[in-house]
């Protein structure tokens, strides 16, 4: 049932493509739109914004690389301004993901809060590693996002990364097919010099379609965690870094987008992501105990070749 659902996403996603595709009579009236056009949001843009962000934020596909292909297909980059609103509007709709995670992983937040208050130890050594880990890409987005965003917000440089990465996943289960993934340590066993470590390799998900899950995952198996352990910092951490995202852009964006899109179709986009990503989450955990990360490392190869091929056309 579980590998039926990767695959459904994956059919859905081709099928989607596959409608925009059969009205190309239509899209060039988008493409061909003056510069300054006001950029438009409509419902099934939303929802297939909402379901490509929520089913990909936290599986190690990278939802950002997804998104930007989305957005291409369905001829939202068309111009310079329906390209920055349209890229204000998947990180603004993280917050679905977000909110998933807090639903799903209460019990962890509510240990963090309790930490806070002195009454948790273990809540409270999980928070400051949660800070220690988010430290690096909060101070390399000071300095890159600008330039990542102008260089690397493309389908090539996606189609690259989504490549390199599936090549890691199947290295690394090559190397590791012989270990036992319940081997390791808990969460509450991990050392500040891990969580620095997870947070360096996280910087890694600058370069879209590397995916951040992919690399706080990694990174939480080099610090000898167990898989489980490290899925749930990797989705505890990324709780921490996509709401720094979505606040940072909202209060510098919100109102833009806002503007272009009104109100109603971006909240039908986050509400979308939100079920999408709850439904994802539970998926991940039961596909990464039985089968690894390696089935994701050939879909992302599998999706590189699919977008050079596109490009070639």
């Amino acid at each position: 049932m579980k590998l039926r659902y990767l695959l459904s996403v994956v059919i859905v996603f081709t099928i989607l493509a596959g409608i925009n595709a059969s009205h190309a009579d239509e899209v060039p009236k988008a493409i061909a739109s003056p510069p300054e056009a006001r950029p438009t949001l409509s419902l099934f843009q939303a929802l297939v914004l909402g379901i490509v962000e929520g089913a990909t934020e936290y599986l190690p596909v990278s939802s950002t690389g997804h998104l930007l292909i989305a957005e291409h297909l369905m001829g939202m980059d068309a111009d310079e301004r329906q390209k920055e609103a349209a890229d204000s509007l998947a990180i603004c709709i993280q917050s679905g993901a977000i909110l998933a995670v807090v639903m799903l992983y209460f019990g962890r937040i509510r240990q963090i809060v309790v930490g806070v208050l002195g009454k948790d130890p273990d809540g409270l050594k999980l928070l400051i590693n949660l800070v220690i880990a988010f430290f690096p890409a909060a101070i390399l987005a000071l300095v890159l996002k600008d330039w990542v965003k102008q260089h690397l917000f493309g389908v090539l440089p996606v189609a690259a990364a989504q490549l390199v990465g599936g090549i890691i996943i199947i290295a690394y289960g090559f190397v590791t097919r012989k270990s036992n993934p319940n081997e390791g340590k808990e969460i509450s066993e991990l050392s500040r010099p891990d969580a620095l470590l997870i947070g360096t390799l996280q910087c890694l998900a600058f370069w879209p379609g590397f995916s951040r899950s992919l690399a706080t995952i990694l990174g939480c198996r080099f610090a000898k965690l167990k898989m489980m352990a490290s899925v749930e910092f990797s989705f505890l951490l990324g709780l921490v870094t996509l709401t720094a995202a979505t606040g940072y852009e909202g209060l510098k964006h919100g109102k833009e987008m806002i503007a272009d899109y009104g109100l109603a179709m971006p909240l039908v986009a986050l509400v979308t992501a939100f079920v999408a990503a709850v439904v994802s989450v539970r998926f991940m955990v039961g596909t990464l105990g039985k089968y690894g990360l390696t089935p994701f490392g050939y879909y992302r190869i599998l999706l590189a070749i699919a977008c050079v091929l596109w490009l070639q056309h």
